[in-house]
């Protein structure tokens, strides 16, 4: 079966005097029949190729799904005098949202089943449920494409009726008033944007507008703050912020300020007593500190220092109680949970032992306690959860994910960090994990994950369905690069705007130290990334092609030029601050320089998986499939190229519990067959 050779139609983009033949720009049509007849014969393709797979496949697809339990149940956290139980049945997809009234052995009341919501759907995802004040009735959103817009419903727990009222094209995310009746929700422009906030009344049709968001470079988001007192409609660009409040007891109140945008000023607001506690950027703060100021007057003139600014310390969260106040922190990388006795200012930091590891701190829903739960993982231990005694300074293990279809034990997986030199002699952190039997040496496979985009830090943490990789002699490895925050503000901003190519030389550097130090050689070193991670992929294989032997490459944002020229595309314009306004001719030029789908020439690429979901609204599935097609009618090699297109999901792959393990399962098969070769 030969590859798929997509037609070619001249499309002229001029900017900056600058000329662009964009020969394959009509695949941007989704209803076009001849867009879908490419796709489909570039899946049959790729069916084709991974033919000699599909036991491979279903074997990884049954190994992975076995390791997990089937009638699991998350931890049950108390709120307004219910435990709130999710779990699963055997043999079903999509969770079943519970609660038991007072103790934990009352009778179990179901508030939603999923698995009634999807049957006979294709795609289907929950967004948010959240229960009124009152306890008598459920609000939740659920999205049936995969383009993440979300309808609103709401049922009657005491009839366990469904109300007529729906609200459809919105975020998912729901705040109600303490009055029971009234919820606010979030709406998106033609572009996906979030963009305004309306009020809605329990069997009113007519919703009222509230808030409009008019700036396009900004996004809308929603909470209610953890003391219910307050609702926030709090608007964001990359690097500005801006936060109004209402009474949770007033629906008609006028919404204050917290403080009004202002260039390169970020925070985040929370509210305990008459103080507000906000982390925040301000006075040169990079990596943030907290301040505090009255409710009554909550403007910047009145900040106070409550956590200053450390220029080592990378402040991410916190969490208030009565008598503790608990910081996250990250340091040289790792993060750290601080805990700071309110009368006495002691402070103390849990200890953890592994080399690389993720701590976070959980659900906290009450204020007077001396109780902090929180998560611990790492990537040879299952994610867990535990409650912390501040005031003893003891920790109890409520639950540990289990593994289970096998054997698994912890002890014969070792995991490592090290620090590769960037050619500008910055230190790029790597970890790593691989199975104690696994020896470092050059012929030994090793798969290298890699983001760098919006400050996102990809943090060392369990995988289960990982394990299916490590116990076939690979090694997995994460390499921190600059773009994220692994070590601070710092490294983020220089890895962005007209810095963004330090994320690709810091990867291919990484890289090239594995091999240097005989973990692998590049015959047997792979490479993998999503979305702004697809970008990454798409820029190391068109600068060092023969670096990597197989890239995966998911949900890839290839085509940056072209997207961030189209502000009609979902998240354009809010992105002008992490890669540049193409309109100002600095940034075309430097965003040309970099773009992996204008610098794709004839030359040997790796053997390369590209995969998209024809409903995703953060990468539309024409920028691989453009990208695909270029690179079959350049590069001059044999190696394999496939593109694989799920015709039912979004950005965040196929729906259901199970079902995206065949994703991986692909995602796998493809590199052992690369891998088999060698």
């Amino acid at each position: 079966m030969k590859a798929p050779q997509a037609k070619k139609i001249d499309h002229i983009i001029e900017k900056h005097k600058d000329v662009r033949n964009d020969q394959y720009y009509w695949m941007n049509q989704r209803e076009s029949p001849d867009v879908l007849q490419y796709l489909e014969d570039e899946n049959k393709f790729a069916d084709f190729v991974m033919q000699d797979t599909e036991t491979l496949q279903s074997e990884l697809f049954e190994e992975m799904k076995a390791r997990y339990k089937k009638d699991d149940a998350s931890l049950p956290y108390f709120f307004n005098g219910y435990w709130y139980i999710v779990r699963y049945e055997d043999g079903k997809d999509y969770p079943i949202f519970t609660r038991k009234k007072e103790t934990l052995e009352a009778e179990e009341e179901i508030l939603l089943d999923a698995n009634q919501l999807a049957d006979g759907l294709e795609y289907f995802e929950i967004g948010s449920l959240t229960v009124s004040p009152d306890n008598k009735t459920l609000a939740f959103s659920y999205d049936k494409i995969g383009r993440r817009i979300y309808q609103i419903n709401f049922k009657n727990l005491e009839t366990k009726e469904l109300y007529t009222d729906k609200i459809e094209n919105n975020t998912g995310k729901i705040v109600w008033a303490n009055d029971n009746e009234h919820v606010f929700y979030i709406t998106k422009d033609e572009s996906l944007r979030a963009d305004k906030v309306y009020r809605h009344r329990l069997g009113e049709s007519e919703n009222v507008l509230v808030y409009h968001e008019e700036d396009d470079t900004f996004d809308v988001g929603l909470f209610k703050t953890k003391s219910l007192e307050y609702i926030f409609i709090a608007t964001s660009s990359t690097n500005e912020d801006e936060q109004r409040f209402i009474p949770a007891d007033n629906v008609n109140a006028e919404w204050t300020i917290i403080q009004p945008r202002t260039e390169d000023l970020e925070y985040s607001v929370e509210h305990y007593g008459d103080l507000f506690y906000i982390i925040t950027n301000t006075d040169d703060a990079t990596n943030f500190k907290i301040v505090t100021t009255p409710v009554s007057q909550p403007s910047k003139e009145n900040w106070t220092d409550h956590i200053p600014h450390r220029e080592e310390v990378l402040l991410e969260g916190f969490e208030i109680f009565k008598n503790y106040f608990v910081i996250e922190e990250r340091t040289e990388g790792l993060l750290q949970i601080k805990i700071i006795n309110n009368d006495s200012g002691n402070a103390h930091y849990l200890e953890f032992s592994d080399p690389t590891y993720t701590a976070y701190i959980g659900i906290n829903l009450e204020f007077d306690t001396k109780i902090l739960r929180y998560g611990y993982t790492s990537l040879t231990k299952p994610n867990s959860t535990f409650e912390y005694d501040m005031e003893t300074q003891t920790s109890t293990l409520l639950k540990q994910q289990e593994v289970l279809g096998g054997k698994f034990d912890a002890d014969n997986y070792i995991s490592e960090r090290i620090w590769a030199t960037a050619r500008d002699g910055k230190k790029i952190p790597i970890s790593l994990v691989y199975h104690k039997n696994t020896a470092k040496k050059s012929d030994t496979p090793l798969l290298l994950y890699g983001y760098g985009s919006y400050g996102v830090t990809i943090d060392a943490t369990f995988s289960n369905v990982r394990l299916s990789l490590l116990d076939r002699g690979f090694i997995y490895a994460i390499a921190h690069i600059r773009g994220g925050e692994y070590l601070g503000r710092e490294w983020y901003e220089d890895g962005k705007m007209l810095q963004k190519k330090n994320t690709f030389t810091d990867f291919i550097d990484a890289g090239k130290y594995l091999t240097e130090i005989n973990y692998t050689s590049p015959k047997h070193l792979y490479a993998m990334g999503g979305s702004a991670g697809g970008l990454l992929m798409g820029a190391v294989i068109n600068m060092e092609p023969k670096l990597f032997t197989g890239v995966v490459a998911q949900v890839p944002f290839v085509d940056v030029v072209t997207t961030m020229l189209d502000d009609s595309i979902p998240l354009t314009t809010g992105e002008y601050d992490e890669w540049g306004n193409p309109n100002e001719e600095e940034y075309y030029q430097y965003m040309k320089s970099y773009s992996p789908y204008d610098n794709i020439v004839a030359q040997d690429y790796p053997n390369i998986l590209i995969t998209t979901g024809f409903h995703d609204s953060q990468v539309q599935y024409w920028e691989p499939a453009k990208w695909t097609a270029k690179l079959r009618d350049l590069k001059t090699d044999d190696n394999i190229l496939i593109f694989k297109t799920d015709m039912t999901s979004g950005h965040g792959g196929a729906s259901g519990r199970f079902e995206s393990l065949k994703e991986i399962a692909l995602e796998y098969a493809f590199l052992l067959k690369i891998e088999n070769k060698n």
